[in-house]
């Protein structure tokens, strides 16, 4: 049998523990840090609320913290981190490399930011980075050699969820790059020298290998892969399940397991404030392209020729950044574009 003195001890230690546990929780629940006191985050700036560095998180002395910044339990910030102002460190969640982070960024739980190799990781203001994700590692890229420079910019006001991965360039003289106003669903990868323009949307599971480039206001649907040094052009759509090995032009929607041309990317479109005119000449502009009368009349870039000399069609800007989008894909060092299919012959 436990002495008494033993007993009151464990009881003690007991007591600590749930209350330090309680403690901890309403510290650094969703509430409480996203919505500090039901204030916009906005208020959760400098001088509305002091800082805080939990006891067992480790922060390196010579890191540079902003104010009113939040470190929650067993979070690191390594030496040559720059924190801003405000930002959100839940528990568990790290710091590492050369990495500076902007103002009011929030780190989830588990999530891994910069790693301990040469080269930098720069995050802009107002990113939420989710549960467990990892962003600015080293690349998976053969190329890469030990000791060389990668680096990784990340803009303004993106959404990067649970789980996904975000790596370093491959090479000293290159970077990984993400704009602004982003939204990157759970589980995506966005792999080395990427570079991804501002507003668009990945669903969950969309993978972009090395040296992929996504213009803006691109839209994928879940489980779907870009092969390397692939372009997906503004306003495209890319299908659920796709498989992308070549070029998505400008306006256009993709699907299939070799991802070919279905149409207009139309719903994308009329959303992003497309006018009714703009929209009936692209669809003239497209079949005039893709679904000729006169099949023997010639190829592409003849057809895209004719386009640029159209009476109608070449006073629309819209048609003529189409038809740059679609003759830029033909050029020497690009892989061309996804195959026209026509939805009857699926």
């Amino acid at each position: 049998m436990s002495s008494p003195a033993s007993s009151l001890l464990r009881v003690r230690r007991q007591l600590l523990s749930s209350a330090f546990s309680a403690l901890s929780l309403r510290r650094f629940s969703t509430s409480s840090l996203l919505d500090v006191s039901g204030e916009s985050k906005e208020n959760a700036t400098l001088g509305q609320r002091p800082s805080f560095i939990h006891p067992t998180a480790v922060v390196h002395p010579d890191a540079v913290l902003g104010q009113g910044v939040s470190i929650g339990p067993f979070c690191t910030v390594g030496s040559s981190v720059k924190l801003g102002n405000a930002c959100q460190l839940y528990p568990g969640s790290h710091i590492f490399g050369n990495t500076e982070i902007g103002d009011q960024c929030v780190l989830m739980t588990g999530a891994v930011v910069g790693d301990d190799i040469p080269g930098r990781t720069v995050i802009g203001r107002n990113n939420f980075i989710g549960h467990h994700s990892v962003v600015g590692i080293k690349c998976q890229d053969m190329k890469y050699r030990a000791g060389d420079e990668s680096f990784l910019e990340i803009g303004d006001n993106n959404d990067i969820r649970e789980h996904t991965s975000v790596h370093l360039s491959s090479k000293p003289n290159d970077k990984t790059v993400i704009g602004n106003n982003n939204l990157i669903m759970g589980s995506c990868h966005i792999a080395h020298d990427c570079k991804v323009g501002n507003n668009n949307i990945f669903a969950n599971n969309s993978l972009l290998a090395g040296h992929v480039v996504v213009e803006d206001y691109a839209h994928t649907a879940g489980a779907i892969v870009v092969h390397q040094f692939c372009r997906i052009s503004s306003f495209s759509f890319i299908g659920g399940g796709s498989v992308v090995s070549q070029d998505v032009p400008r306006y256009m929607m993709v699907s299939g397991e070799r991802a070919e041309l279905r149409g207009l990317n139309l719903e994308g479109l009329r959303r992003r404030g497309f006018s009714d005119t703009e929209i009936r000449s692209l669809r003239t502009a497209y079949r005039k392209i893709f679904m000729p009368t006169d099949a023997s009349g010639g190829g592409i870039e003849k057809r895209l020729a004719e386009l640029e000399l159209h009476e109608e069609l070449a006073c629309v800007p819209a048609v003529l950044q189409m038809v740059v989008s679609i003759r830029n894909s033909f050029a020497e060092d690009r892989r061309g574009i996804c195959k026209f299919r026509s939805w009857s012959d699926s």
